[in-house]
């Protein structure tokens, strides 16, 4: 019986060693919007803390739209990813199985919900949408939450008008992300238009955390030129997801990199998390309900 039992458990012990051999690379996707220098730059952090944690070699991808690194995650070329709301929502829809949303970001004050912002320049003299009529409007990326998913159903209903161009906005059109909003409206392309932001902090610093802060801080921007006019309702926070696929125990490693990320390095988390926060927390699936509902409901008008 001891030898049975002594059999049983070098098997077990072998086959722990094989799954964990499972994976020769791990890959981590970056959300588009953001240029691919600058993606990279500031994930390289996430790239060294993942291969120390996991022992394998660890490669960023930055596809250039959001739905590269959601196929990817579908299909299994990469593992882990910072999501928005409304992409893991896709995700959910297409292929429920594929990934589980672990941890999202906390705001300094323990919340964890951001905006969709609509902004401007402040020489076009628009103070709000009732300003807006005839004017161009741009959108971030067709999977981006608050560059697209939550204004294209908030704002049609306060502006009693669809988002088509022509119907109350001129020129409604896709900028391709976040970044390049923020640029478009800055140089005077579109009159305005969407993106993320935390809502907390201080205006001129483009908020706590957001893309209005990450301009600010590459020096896209002057928040001094630029006004809000207008802000949704809270939203979610995205979440942190890992492609259920992988080995349990790697999936443990790669979840405790980013939950222990605040207390190892605050720089990184700064970089990782899109400004100031209170790190990564875990976070129950079922926060995401809403934002799925959303978004298959916009799939089923056709929208």
């Amino acid at each position: 019986m001891k030898q049975l039992l002594a059999i049983l458990a070098a098997t077990t012990a072998l086959a722990g060693a094989v799954q964990a051999q499972e994976i020769k690379q791990f890959n981590i996707g970056i959300l588009g919007g953001e240029n691919a220098q600058d993606r990279i730059a500031n994930n390289q952090c996430l790239v060294d803390y993942m291969s120390d944690a996991l022992g394998v070699p660890v490669k960023l991808f930055t596809p250039a739209d959001y739905d590269g690194v959601l196929q990817g995650l579908i299909g299994g070329t990469i593992d882990f990813a910072i999501l928005g709301a409304s992409g893991y929502a896709k995700i959910a829809l297409d292929d429920p199985g594929a990934v589980t949303p672990f941890a999202t970001t906390a705001n300094p004050d323990g919340s964890f919900v951001y905006y969709s912002v609509g902004f401007t320049r402040k020489d076009t003299g628009i103070k709000s949408l009732d300003d807006m009529k005839g004017h161009s409007f741009g959108f971030g990326d067709p999977n981006s939450t608050s560059g697209y998913l939550i204004p294209s159903v908030e704002i049609p209903k306060q502006t009693g008008h669809s988002m088509k161009s022509g119907d109350y906005f001129g020129e409604v059109k896709f900028t391709g992300g976040h970044e390049q909003t923020i640029v478009a409206v800055n140089n005077g392309d579109i009159d305005a238009g969407v993106t993320w932001a935390d809502g907390q902090g201080n205006w001129e610093d483009g908020y706590n955390n957001g893309a209005l802060r990450k301009a600010v801080d590459s020096g896209l921007i002057d928040m001094n030129n630029i006004v809000e006019i207008w802000r949704s309702k809270p939203i979610p926070n995205g979440p942190l997801v890992i492609r259920n696929a992988l080995p349990e125990d790697i999936k443990q490693k790669a979840e405790q990199v980013m939950l222990t990320l605040k207390d190892k390095d605050s720089e990184c988390l700064y970089n990782a998390a899109g400004g100031e926060s209170a790190g990564f927390v875990k976070i129950d699936p079922s926060y995401y309900d809403s934002i799925i509902d959303v978004r298959k409901a916009k799939i089923e008008q056709g929208s």
